[in-house]
């Protein structure tokens, strides 16, 4: 393909945290908690990759926010690929639904839903 590299179609989850739950909480069990839970489930939903990234600290990131007038930065992004949308839409596993409803549940518990969007796009690598 004239050294063009094959796109992935990702899920980007932007993750706020419940207010009355410090960074460092809400981290240390997204980590210790979710990520082995999404890893369980990885065949049944037939992700290839699962990625979670960690905001620093606010006094590390307050440079670059103030420089470019950003709202409130996030705690967190989990980032899931999949080879294409069929591998989502069309998963003839049976158990895909319990295990989306185990982890959603698992969520509700630190995540402040209603203040961090998700969403399906193609991915398409600049450098890299």
């Amino acid at each position: 393909t004239g050294g063009r590299q094959a796109t992935w179609i990702k899920l980007t989850c932007c993750r706020r945290r419940w207010p009355h739950r410090s960074r460092e909480e809400f981290q240390k069990y997204w980590f210790e908690n979710q990520a082995p839970l999404g890893a369980k489930h990885k065949e049944t939903w037939r992700i290839r990759r699962y990625v979670q990234a960690h905001a620093g600290t606010d006094a590390m990131n307050a440079g670059i926010g103030a420089s470019r007038q950003a709202p409130e930065m996030f705690d967190g992004v989990a980032e899931l690929w999949w080879d294409s949308f069929d591998d989502i839409i069309a998963n003839p596993n049976p158990g895909a639904a319990a295990a989306g409803l185990e982890l959603l549940e698992d969520e509700r518990k630190f995540i402040d839903l209603p203040k961090s969007p998700l969403w399906f796009g193609e991915e398409k690598v600049i450098i890299g």
